[in-house]
């Protein structure tokens, strides 16, 4: 399809209501997508960043145009363009966000690491928005060859804190026989900005994927998390964190999808939320007829710092095979007042007590984080969140 027929495509599909299913708690009412400006940004804008990690590539992303700083020899490193193969195989024109975004994107990034090599230091992408009331459309599209393995950061950010825009990312993520991708994925956008995510990954034989997912920033929006578990003995693990204050609106949609005999999936989100903020997570483990000696697991835990905050966490199993292991929890609840008094009764002030009880409910996360800087800046941003 040419960009014109997949913009037709974009404006004949209706803009979601609660009225559908995967929307029923996320109220777009007072949003036009189409209300946003392409921007007349001439510079590649660089907002600071939440992680300090030696790279062994960075490429910087604004409206403007994408930078690549460095890359290491032999690696694929570079925009993406249009012509690749592989462009819209996983995550296409279905859904009304991410039709607009393969409609619409500029900038975009490939990697491609080869096969066998290994590389110690992480590959990295910064996404700034930087002009007001601006649409930003921003692609990747990783692919993993045969036994490589290595480490893939991208992080949102905006320019200043009360910046106004439209942010609609999508990534594309191919795990080859063999290979291991660590790929985190951090959003810390202004929370006066809409932000819709559509996220896929297809992990091959014997391959294994190690997700890491912060949610900080933004407004209201959506992020679709999928995995399929496309090759027997096919692993793969999704850590994420969040934390919403004000009256932000964060939504997850994860779907794990085990498609062959032998394979895992472990699933675990942790929020907590402050204010007047709202959280919606939805999860599906779904196994096909032929996936038999699946292993799959999912949780999601929030903890709510006040009385007006909310989370909505519907788990759900779809499984058509005989010979399977799964399961799910999901919890949603006050700061438990017995903690809280224990705490303050041995001199910590509100703040302090909540801080460590927030720090003691997202250690199990933080322990899943194999790269330390990335575990470090999630714990500093989750804990600078709690007012002193």
């Amino acid at each position: 399809m040419t960009r014109a027929d997949l913009l037709d495509r974009y404006r004949s599909l209706p803009l979601p209501t609660t009225r559908d299913e995967h929307w029923r708690f996320t109220d777009l009412r007072g949003f036009d997508p189409d209300a946003f400006s392409a921007n007349g940004a001439t510079k590649v804008e660089r907002a600071g960043s939440m992680l300090d990690i030696e790279t062994a590539a960075l490429a910087h992303v604004s409206e403007a145009g994408i930078e690549i700083e460095r890359a290491p020899e032999g690696v694929v490193f570079e925009p993406l363009t249009d012509s690749h193969e592989l462009l819209g195989k996983l995550v296409g024109a279905e859904e009304k966000f991410a039709a607009h975004n393969l409609a619409q994107w500029k900038h975009g990034l490939l990697v491609r690491v080869p096969k066998g090599v290994e590389l110690e230091s992480p590959l990295y992408v910064r996404v700034t928005g930087s002009v007001p009331d601006a649409a930003s459309f921003w692609r990747v599209l990783v692919v993993a060859e045969e036994g490589s393995r290595f480490s893939f950061i991208e992080e949102h950010a905006s320019a200043a804190p009360d910046l106004a825009g439209y942010s609609n990312a999508v990534a594309e993520l191919f795990i080859e026989d063999g290979a291991k991708l660590e790929y985190v994925s951090i959003q810390n956008l202004s929370q006066e900005t809409w932000h819709f995510a559509s996220n896929r990954a297809t992990v091959a034989r014997d391959a294994e994927l190690d997700w890491v997912a912060g949610g900080f920033g933004s407004k209201k929006g959506k992020i679709r998390i999928e995995n399929d578990l496309a090759g027997q003995g096919a692993t793969s693990r999704v850590t994420g964190a969040y934390f919403a204050d004000g009256s932000q609106h964060l939504d997850y949609d994860t779907l794990q999808k085990h498609l062959a005999p032998n394979t895992t999936s472990d699933f675990a989100f942790k929020g907590a939320l402050r204010d007047k903020a709202r959280a919606v997570w939805r999860g599906m483990i779904r196994v096909e007829k032929d996936a038999q000696k699946t292993n799959a697991y999912q949780e999601n835990r929030n903890l709510l710092l006040s009385r007006e905050a909310h989370a909505d966490s519907i788990p759900g199993l779809e499984i058509e095979a005989n010979d399977v292991r799964c399961t799910h929890g999901a919890t949603v609840s006050q700061v438990d007042r017995d903690e809280l008094f224990y705490c303050m009764a041995r001199g910590l002030s509100r703040g302090e007590a909540e801080r460590l009880i927030v720090r003691g409910f997202y250690q199990e996360i933080f322990d899943r984080i194999e790269l330390e800087p990335v575990r470090t800046a999630l714990q500093t941003a989750l804990e600078a969140r709690i007012p002193e």
